[in-house]
């Protein structure tokens, strides 16, 4: 028997409520999640350890401890050290391809698994490296592990979740990013202090923890009805399914509708050509521009750097990375606080919210940047905790707007992979380029100013173009395109059957 939580509820014309099955196979995918955000927080507290520099980037070590000419923005510039860092997002990238297949022909489960497993080779070759070929070599599968993850796990919370709080579910991907980066912060910020420089190799090590739980839960998650669907001809199976997600024995008109989108998909022989089509540029414009828009915040770039960026202003080491930690429980907590509201007030009004938050706090630490820190030297210890504050206010409104909204309003595809590595690749590289002269602006202010003005066209692009999608089952998604004041001359407004024949 399925037990209930107490709230109940359907979407739409559909019976069901938040059964228990559900919770549980959702929190163990949505460790997905925190594999993923565990290596962004692992990745940026490691590079500010000295012993782990010492040992695999000797050149930056002696920039850092040694060369007092060299400027702030020069000291981490390293194309071994940022090829660290973005490796495991070119592997994501690549393997986002091969995941998507996978996904699709075999289910959502098999790719959860090859996920994980692969996410645990990785944090095990990593936590043994004796050289940088191998860190890398151990990044690289965390980063097939991490692109399967995050193809399969989206896709299999909203798919499991009842459409009234598919809102409030899919936001738990990005609240367990929240939890991963900052558990892997505390890590950070315990290992730092051990004896013998060797704490860095159980950071690395730990990512095995939840890569395990993922791994070995893979192998008891059930399929999803929509991928049972697909799969099988035989819909008894997937009824069952539903029924028992769904804590109700009426599922026939959900179950009709999941059938009927199933069977317009299998008709669909070249999706590329499709989804180009003129009815499908909601769709097509949703999927590109939201993962984009995400990462041109910023979020990325403090993700990776946040540590490294708090010793540049003048933070210790230690304290750098007790700084992480509150951002880290900052950006959770504020995650956690979109998982309650989302299906409340919708998803319009969180990133209306959220984009005004960053946009101050962003010119403010941009300014403050821009006139305070000099090409050598630090801020004062005042200006130093007041960036620290807006960075907060800053990640709290990404928190409960871009970070969770950003993985549930389109389907994430490679866009976000390209961002990550670009950003990660190419940060600390032209942040020592674009400071040679001193008459120029500081980068880190410039960064700062950039993504502002992103978080401006963004939160226009909300505001005009993306329709509230709140309690609207995934099936029924096309009606809301054909009623919205811009999609409806796009779309066609006429309520035809749809008949696919295969471009």
């Amino acid at each position: 028997m399925v037990v209930a939580l107490a709230v109940t509820g359907g979407g739409g014309q559909y019976n069901g409520r938040m059964t228990w099955f559900v919770v549980l196979s959702c929190m163990m995918a949505a460790m997905g999640g925190v594999i993923f955000g565990y290596d962004i927080g692992i990745s940026g507290g490691v590079t500010s350890m000295e012993p782990f520099l010492k040992k695999f980037f000797p050149e930056v070590y002696r920039k850092m401890k040694v060369d007092t000419k060299i400027s702030n923005y020069c000291k981490f510039d390293s194309q071994l050290l940022t090829s660290f860092t973005s490796s495991l997002y070119i592997a994501g990238l690549v393997a986002t391809f091969f995941a998507s297949s996978v996904t699709k022909v075999f289910g959502r489960k098999p790719s959860i698994l090859t996920g994980g497993a692969a996410f645990l080779a990785g944090s095990a070759i990593g936590g043994a490296a004796f050289n940088v070929y191998m860190l890398i070599f151990g990044r690289i599968l965390l980063g097939i592990g991490v692109g399967f993850a995050n193809q399969s796990v989206p896709l299999y919370l909203s798919e499991m979740a009842p459409p009234r709080y598919r809102g409030a579910i899919n936001n738990g991907f990005q609240f367990s990013i929240g939890i991963g980066a900052l558990v892997a912060n505390l890590i950070n910020f315990g290992t730092e202090k051990i004896e013998g420089g060797w704490g860095w190799r159980i950071s690395l090590a730990m990512a095995g923890v939840p890569a395990s739980i993922l791994t070995l839960g893979a192998l008891f998650l059930p399929e999803t009805p929509s991928s049972l669907i697909q799969s099988s001809s035989d819909h008894d199976k997937a009824k069952q399914l539903l029924q028992r997600v769904r804590g109700t024995t009426d599922v026939e008109a959900e179950l009709e509708d999941l059938i009927k989108a199933s069977s317009i998909s299998k008709t669909i022989k070249h999706p590329f050509k499709k989804i180009i089509l003129r009815k499908y540029r909601p769709q097509l414009v949703m999927a590109i521009a939201i993962p984009f828009f995400q990462q041109v915040t910023g979020i990325n770039v403090i993700a990776f750097y946040a540590t490294l960026l708090f010793r540049t202003i003048g933070i210790g080491e230690s304290a750098s990375l007790l700084s992480s930690v509150v951002t880290g429980v900052i950006g959770a907590g504020s995650t956690f606080i979109s998982m309650l509201i989302v299906d409340k007030f919708g998803r319009r009004a969180l990133f209306m919210v959220g984009g005004i938050q960053m946009l101050i706090s962003q010119i403010l630490i941009g300014g403050i940047m821009a006139t305070q820190l000099g090409d050598h030297g630090t801020v004062s210890q005042g200006y130093a905790y007041l960036i620290i504050i807006l960075i907060c206010i800053y990640v709290a409104g990404f928190g409960w707007s871009w970070g969770p909204l950003g993985w549930l309003v389109p389907t994430r595809d490679s866009i976000g992979w390209t961002k990550y590595y670009g950003g990660g690749q190419l940060y600390i590289h032209i942040h020592c380029c674009t400071n040679i002269s001193k008459h120029a602006l500081p980068f880190e202010g410039r960064d700062f100013f950039f993504f502002g003005g992103w978080v401006i066209v963004m939160t226009a692009f909300v505001y005009y173009l993306l329709p509230e999608t709140k309690n609207v089952p995934i099936e029924q998604m096309e009606n809301v395109w054909k009623e919205h004041w811009f999609w409806a001359g796009i779309v066609g407004e006429e309520d035809e059957k749809i008949k696919i024949q295969g471009v």
